[in-house]
């Protein structure tokens, strides 16, 4: 592997972080400006199946956003593209601040997918998304970067593992009592 392409390779495995959390449309302005900087035990790619693997405590961080994981497996395709991430752990866990005024995001499950081609990001296993107190849990939560929506999926059969949302009462909001 030559130091061009090595460079280049260890950039776009690092984006995957930010492609991980969300569309970079969602991140602060400033995240896009930092260095990203990835750390892991192990790394290894094959040119020829166009596979890199970080494994062993990985970490990337680019401003606000961290991503945790025991393994991330990158695939690129025939043009050197991504066309898909998966990051594994027990959980795999990523933070980023979304807004200036809103608390971390927080996600974490024990697979997170992120398909290139269809801009499909999947949280499976254990599948939790956190902010400012809400919160939504499944067994798989699936969003679709390029539409805006959001799938979430209980285990069937299991009440225990039933889709939970919770969404803390607005302390802005104010109600006129029975006078008023």
């Amino acid at each position: 592997m030559n130091g061009n392409f090595k460079h280049t390779a260890l950039i776009k495995a690092a984006l995957l972080g930010m492609t991980l959390l969300a569309s970079t449309a969602w991140a602060l302005p400033s995240d896009r400006n930092q260095p990203i900087s990835l750390v892991a035990d192990r790394g290894s790619f094959n040119e020829k199946s166009g596979v890199m693997t970080y494994s062993g405590n990985v970490v990337i961080e680019q401003g606000t956003m961290k991503l945790q994981a025991a393994s991330i497996v990158v695939n690129l395709n025939a043009k050197k593209e991504i066309s898909s991430i998966t990051a594994s752990g027990s959980p795999a866990r990523f933070q980023q601040q979304l807004e200036a005024n809103k608390g971390l995001a927080k996600g974490q499950a024990n697979k997170i997918t992120y398909n290139a081609q269809t801009g499909i990001l999947t949280l499976s296993g254990n599948a939790i998304l956190e902010q400012n107190g809400a919160s939504l849990k499944g067994s798989t939560l699936r969003y679709s970067m390029n539409k805006g929506d959001i799938e979430a999926i209980g285990t069937p059969g299991s009440s225990s593992g039933r889709v939970q949302i919770v969404i803390p009462p607005s302390s802005t909001k104010s109600f006129p009592g029975a006078r008023d």
